[in-house]
Order: structure tokens, then C-alpha cells, then sequence
């Protein structure tokens, strides 16, 4: 099933209970979805043009809609996920690997969306409840994206997938060290732990970048095309 959108910034109009969060930003059909912890730590940037993305709005819970766009103010700092200075240097290694273009507080993205476990914006560290308080809307945006390549980002955000996602969490040890581009086989899902970035040493960005081309030079999306089933030439490709 396509999105249909032409929303890059917040596509799916999250609006989770909170007075500044940074949503989720890229392509809304993308085959791979980067997962981070949350803005602090993973942090978003008001758009280089003054511009304020749907993601940088002062937040109220549901849907997005034109009131929302038209009352809510930009917020400085926050809007489109890693674009900090250890963000930008993952941005780096994905341009590099040919998930997105241009690294910056714009990147231009396809087939590719950043996103984060917990989107609001925290005094600190967030707690469990708080992690836990966001999940769905995680989740749905997860599951609303239907990418085929995770790549968690973060010791964090790499246990929660290999937790809600897959059936190895008991089986792998969180060394993310170890774990910086290897592949492990979730529910549906493949999955890419990312060291943080803030963390990488000399090889990490050449490993990532080896490991993401190499992905892509197989057939990771193992999808299946039923429309020669059906009368017509429509295509309906299913995992």
C-alpha cells in the first residue's frame, strides 16, 4: 500500500501531547526508516530558510490541521531530526551510501525517513513512563512508513526494535561497537544497529557505508509481484 502524500515534514500529521516536538521528516513510501532516541540527544534544527516544517510546531495531541498550521509558531532548534553536529555525521555516511542527498537541515531525502522513539522535545532524559507514553505514536509511524530496512540508531533505540520487532533481542548482546552495520532479521523487517555517531570512531562511517551498499546491491525488499494473478497490468507487490 503507497502513501500518498506530498508532506515531507510530518507526514502523517503527528500531533503527540506536548509543547515542542520534532516528528518524523522523509519520504512516507521510504524502504528504510532510521530510528533515533529523541532531540536531545539526536537533535533537529529550525530550516536554514526561516521556514517552519510541520515537525517544528508548538504541539497539541491528534491529527494536524489547518488551524494548527496557521496559529502554531516555529520553534529555534527544533524540526527535522539529526541534523546536529553527530546527526550530520550520519546524514554524511547515508549520502554516501546513497540513502539521502545534500547533508544538512534539509537533507533531501527518498526512500529514506528519520524519526525518533520519543519525538517530544525533553527537559533531560526522559523516563520509562515517558518513553513508554510515546510509543504509540512511534509505532504508528513505524508501521504507517512499512520500511523494509530499520536502522536504529543507538544503544536505545536498537534494544527497542530488536524488542518490539524482532525475536532476537534475547540472543544479542547490545555491543554497539560490534553490532555498527550488521544485520539482523526482524519480523518483517531488516535490521541495521548504527552506533551513535557522537561515538564513532575511525572505520565506523566506512563500515556503515560498505554494509548500506551492500544491502542494496541485493534484493533486500523481497517482494513479490501477485498482479500477474489478477486480469489487467496493474502491479500489487506484497512482501
Amino acid at each position: 500500500m503507497e502513501n500518498v502524500t506530498d508532506r515531507t515534514s510530518n507526514p502523517f500529521g503527528m500531533r503527540p501531547p506536548c509543547e515542542q516536538y520534532v516528528a518524523g521528516y522523509g519520504d512516507a513510501n521510504a524502504a528504510f526508516h532510521v530510528v533515533g532516541d529523541h532531540p536531545g540527544v539526536h537533535g533537529g534544527a529550525r530550516l536554514a530558510d526561516g521556514g517552519t516544517p510541520e515537525s517544528a510546531r508548538t504541539g497539541s495531541s491528534g491529527p494536524a490541521t489547518d488551524a494548527d498550521d496557521d496559529g502554531a509558531s516555529a520553534i529555534d532548534g527544533v524540526g527535522v531530526p539529526f541534523t546536529n553536529e553527530s546527526g550530520v555525521r550520519l546524514q554524511r555516511a547515508l549520502a554516501d551510501a546513497g540513502l539521502l542527498a545534500d547533508p544538512g537541515q534539509r537533507p533531501t531525502v527518498t526512500d529514506t525517513f528519520l524519526s525518533y522513539l520519543h519525538m517530544c522535545v525533553p527537559d533531560g532524559t526522559p523516563t520509562a513512563r515517558e518513553y513508554t507514553e510515546m510509543e504509540r505514536y512511534f509505532d504508528a509511524e513505524l508501521r504507517a512508513i512499512a520500511a523494509h530496512v530499520l536502522l536504529p540508531v543507538g544503544e536505545r533505540a536498537t534494544r527497542h526494535v530488536l524488542e518490539q520487532y524482532t525475536a532476537q533481542a534475547a540472543k544479542v548482546d547490545t555491543d554497539m561497537a560490534a553490532l555498527h552495520g550488521t544485520e539482523i532479521r526482524g519480523s518483517g523487517f531488516l535490521v541495521y544497529p548504527i552506533r551513535d555517531p557522537s561515538e564513532w570512531g575511525d572505520d565506523d562511517h566506512d563500515r556503515l557505508v560498505d554494509a548500506l551498499r551492500a544491502l542494496q546491491s541485493t534484493d533486500f525488499r523481497r517482494e513479490v509481484d501477485l498482479g500477474r494473478f489478477l486480469p489487467g497490468e496493474e502491479s500489487w507487490r506484497v512482501r
